[in-house]
């Protein structure tokens, strides 16, 4: 799984999040809120956490099931932590490949002709640097 460091400069870089059931999050609340739901990690799902359309966009309705008093949050509030499969598709036509090191991982893409490698002990993490470049440079 990618770190939150990693997750925040992504939504800070541009990658929009379209929550799915499955998908997994933090919150980024505001200060007055209590640091332990800031560390609980949320899968969406309409069992328990439900994305709902709204006027104001797309909000995060916890249905009950938490134990602290929270309805719904706003996505912005929300910091999208993609899968290992999901963080590949994102890459899409840029990815050439994942390779095993000896104590890591290298995920190799290619931007414009040029090869770009990211290493890191966790493939999540080496996949998601290489999404961070790749949103970096198309915004």
């Amino acid at each position: 799984m990618i770190t939150r460091e990693l997750a925040v400069a992504l939504r800070r870089a541009g990658l929009v999040w379209l929550p799915q059931s499955g998908d997994r999050f933090l919150l980024d609340l505001p200060d007055e809120v209590e640091l332990e739901v800031e560390a609980e990690i949320f899968t969406v799902s309409e069992m328990t956490i439900e994305a709902r359309r709204t006027p104001r966009g797309t909000d995060l309705a916890f249905n009950g099931t938490t134990e602290w008093a929270l309805d719904a949050v706003e996505l912005a509030d929300a910091v999208w932590l993609p899968r290992e499969d999901q963080l590949r598709d994102l890459l899409r036509g840029t990815f050439r490949r994942l390779v095993r090191l000896e104590d890591s991982f290298l995920v190799e893409i290619e931007i414009s002709g040029e090869a770009l490698r990211f290493e890191h002990p966790d493939p999540s993490e080496a996949y998601g640097r290489a999404l961070l470049e790749l949103v970096s440079r198309s915004h």
